[in-house]
């Protein structure tokens, strides 16, 4: 079965590592990913709070875009890795298909435009297709580097699994539990996984954005995590670049590692740290994993 992939604005710039971690995972467990071509801005949070139809029309033009491309006789997967993009498609595909007056209006621009969205399309999250297309032997089968001895926070952040995502618990998602647990990695009770990091509050009112995400890596560092794990590129950046500045500000020492959860599963696959983005980190992945064959050697380096 092949996919698309949707990168939007963010895994082609801060969020390179993610783009660069999921592609690397994804061929190793036998997942082709084609990238839409000529795809555009979500329409993400900005937009819509401007015009929400013309969020729904740039969402719109990359459906007709995929379905083009997929083609129009199957069912195209659309995966959308970030979270802000997977909320705004999901939002948009939910709203075309449940409002006729805005799916004809949405529809009279793509014709504008050429194009026509026929609703022949899934949009489906990195964590959707390892926890439900990939079987649990294909994915246990691929660890050479068990991840054993790790703590992991899995944090989702507030976009994913809510309020139009139905592969996961809304109030208590599983899905990178389920991965990291195969993988070999401990993951802790943690739950505030879903409340949100600060998300754009870091750039317009920046003492509130930092003592949201402040919160969320203090409570993750007393509950005994080593890392972090999330998958939105503004969770990422928001809970690791500020941590220096959270130390001073607060008088506390913050410092735990943040990585996507494609890179850390990259790691118990063996996969190289350029391949995963690693040397990307700002607070570098203190972790030393030993062979699938060894019965010890894992440690972390606090």
């Amino acid at each position: 079965m092949a996919y698309l992939y949707y990168p939007g604005c963010s895994l082609k710039s801060t969020g390179r590592a993610y783009e660069e971690s999921m592609r690397a995972v994804f061929a190793k467990v036998g997942i082709p990913l084609e990238e839409l071509e000529d795809w555009n801005c979500c329409g993400a949070t900005s937009y819509m709070s401007i015009s929400e139809l013309k969020a729904f029309a740039l969402s719109a033009r990359n459906f007709a875009l995929a379905e083009k491309q997929g083609g129009r006789d199957k069912t195209t997967d659309l995966i959308v890795p970030c979270a802000a993009c997977y909320l705004g498609l999901s939002k948009a595909h939910k709203y075309l298909d449940e409002f006729p007056d805005i799916r004809s209006k949405v529809d009279e621009a793509l014709a504008a435009a050429g194009l026509k969205y026929s609703n022949n399309l899934k949009i489906r999250h990195p964590l959707d297709v390892l926890v439900n297309d990939v079987k649990k032997d294909r994915l246990a089968g691929l660890v050479t580097q068990p991840l054993k001895g790790l703590k992991v926070a899995c944090y989702y952040g507030c976009q994913i699994v809510r309020p139009y995502a139905e592969f996961d618990n809304q109030d208590s998602p599983q899905s990178m539990e389920k991965i990291f647990r195969i993988l070999g990695a401990e993951t802790i009770d943690w739950p505030i996984k879903t409340r949100c990091c600060g998300g754009s509050l870091s750039g317009t009112v920046p003492e509130v954005g930092l003592r949201l995400s402040y919160l969320l890596l203090l409570e993750a560092t007393r509950r005994g995590a080593d890392c972090i794990a999330t998958a939105c590129p503004l969770c990422q950046f928001n809970l690791e670049c500020y941590q220096p500045k959270m130390s001073s500000k607060y008088n506390e020492k913050i410092d735990i590692p943040v990585l996507y959860f494609t890179q850390l599963a990259g790691i118990a696959m063996g996969l190289g740290e350029k391949e995963l983005g690693l040397q990307r980190l700002f607070v570098p992945m203190r972790y030393t994993p030993a062979p699938a064959a060894s019965s010890g050697g894992q440690h972390v380096t606090k």
